[in-house]
């Protein structure tokens, strides 16, 4: 299953800028990034990353420099138009955002086969977003603005696309925050993890609420 990884190379994660520097969240962003990539092929996947810049990874890279419903919509419009099938034929595509630092084959292999059984299958975000999604139906496209998983449900409808809720943990955390990290170091091992602490961070549950500081 092709599977499109959109990666932003500029400003990468700008809300965290309160605890990581530019270049540490650039660095902390591509670890995520890396950690994704090998999620999605260990569980199959065929990962593209959807970028706004050069970046040097060992998957195919397409270039595009447009807000992300434009490239994602472009994406997934060169998919079905390369794919030429019909509604019933057509070959699934994911869209898996690349700050997914939980994200594992397992929860991954959960969606692409739920992605198999409907039109769209999607693994909704805290907050009402879309963190990642499998549609085979040619006509279906995404809008990130505001609440969108509740936006692509109507969309889905819209089409006449059958649509499935995929509930994960992993897949629903994203990492925007700076409370998120705490996650990520409670259940991250991957590179991520890792990159936090050796940048110094740990868990703090002296305020009763786990959160993170850095020594």
């Amino acid at each position: 299953m092709e599977v499109i990884v959109p990666f932003s190379t500029d400003r990468p994660k700008s809300r965290l800028s309160d605890v990581l520097s530019p270049d540490e969240r650039a660095a902390f962003a591509r670890a995520m990034l890396d950690d994704v990539l090998d999620a999605v092929a260990a569980a199959g996947g065929e990962p593209t990353v959807l970028a706004t810049g050069a970046v040097d990874v060992d998957p195919p890279v397409t270039v595009d420099d447009r807000p992300l419903t434009a490239a994602v919509n472009a994406a997934l419009g060169g998919h079905f138009e390369a794919d030429a099938a019909s509604v019933a034929s057509a070959e699934p595509v994911a869209v898996v955002m690349a700050d997914l630092a939980l994200a594992t084959p397992a929860a991954l292999d959960r969606l692409f086969a739920a992605g198999r059984d409907t039109d769209v299958a999607m693994a909704p975000g805290r907050g009402g977003g879309t963190n990642a999604f499998v549609v085979s139906h040619p006509e279906f496209r995404v809008d990130y603005h505001g609440a969108s998983y509740l936006d692509h449900r109507e969309i889905a409808a819209e089409v006449g696309a059958a649509f499935a809720a995929v509930d994960s943990r992993r897949l629903g955390t994203d990492v925007d925050e700076p409370a998120d990290l705490a996650e990520v170091l409670i259940h991250g091992e991957e590179r991520a993890a890792t990159w936090l602490r050796e940048a110094g961070f740990a868990l703090d549950a002296s305020e009763g609420r786990v959160a993170v500081v850095r020594e």
